[in-house]
């Protein structure tokens, strides 16, 4: 499943899928940006409990075959199949001799697969992936692009340390009804009060484009909030952008600016998902 871990204060650590692979066994899949300041957070939480925290990531790699023609590729070129699998679902096989995990999991917004193994199964399958010529490479560049047209987070933009899931509109991940987790209360009260800023989608009237950490302004030129993560969208050939503002601006159709580099664009709150999700359900 995906969730969050959350600070005392409520902000978020990190963003991560969690893999039950036993009763008494799990796979945490965090931000590879991350993996020393997670690893950290994790072990220094497991202290009291009767837990071991392994740190493998020096021993995987990861892979990930995305879009459309998925699942037919992961059977015709790689002889993984995945037919059985749903979204959010995964098992074990092995892989040219040795264990590994292959989920219905990806962060383009399109059906698609995550295999997780050692390295040199990630390269082999990677250099099968390649000659069969159906496949093109992706870079992070791109998969941002992807994630951002349906909506998706990314840490460092949608999610830090100081904004919680609830400004990023992400609380149906937060099972406030348990009785207690790190940042419970914090968000609790957060709820209990009202958000006083919030994640929205903006759309520009112009093709310029809205980049990390530009200023929002209102009316009447003062800053009510900045852009977490914009682009020229591909699939829509427009310029879109997610900002936190004030809530006070948050409403579908509020009238804003975005001020890139010493000019303004006039821009309109919109809903944060761009482009339809093709998940496999």
């Amino acid at each position: 499943f995906y969730g969050m871990m959350l600070n005392p204060s409520g902000g978020v650590v990190d963003d991560l899928l969690v893999y039950k692979r036993a009763a008494d066994k799990f796979f945490f899949v965090i931000n590879a940006s991350n993996i020393d300041k997670d690893v950290e957070w994790i072990k220094s939480n497991a202290s009291g409990f009767d837990v071991t925290v392994e740190n493998v990531s020096e021993n995987l790699g990861e892979l990930a075959v995305q879009g459309p023609a998925a699942e037919r590729i992961m059977n015709e070129v790689l002889g993984i199949d995945c037919s059985q699998l749903t979204f959010y679902t995964f098992f074990e096989p092995i892989i040219d001799g040795q264990p590994s995990i292959v989920s219905r999991t990806g962060y383009t917004g399109e059906d698609g697969f995550e295999i997780y193994a050692s390295h040199q199964v990630i390269i082999d399958l990677w250099e099968r992936l390649i000659a069969s010529g159906q496949v093109e490479p992706c870079g992070l560049g791109c998969r941002d692009t992807l994630r951002f047209e349906v909506g998706l987070p990314l840490y460092g933009n949608e999610l830090a340390d100081d904004i919680s899931p609830l400004e990023a509109g992400l609380s149906m991940f937060v099972r406030m009804e348990k009785p207690d987790f790190i940042g419970r209360d914090a968000t609790v009260a957060l709820k209990a009060k009202g958000v006083d800023r919030k994640l929205v989608g903006l759309e520009l009237a112009d093709r310029a484009i809205p980049r990390h950490g530009y200023e929002v302004l209102n009316d009447a030129d003062e800053v009510v909030g900045h852009v977490t993560t914009g682009y020229h969208s591909i699939s829509t050939d427009k310029s879109v952008a997610n900002a936190m503002v004030d809530v006070r601006y948050s409403a579908l159709g509020t009238p804003l600016k975005v001020r890139i580099r010493r000019k303004t664009f006039p821009a309109a709150v919109v809903k944060k998902k761009y482009y339809k999700k093709n998940y496999k359900n």
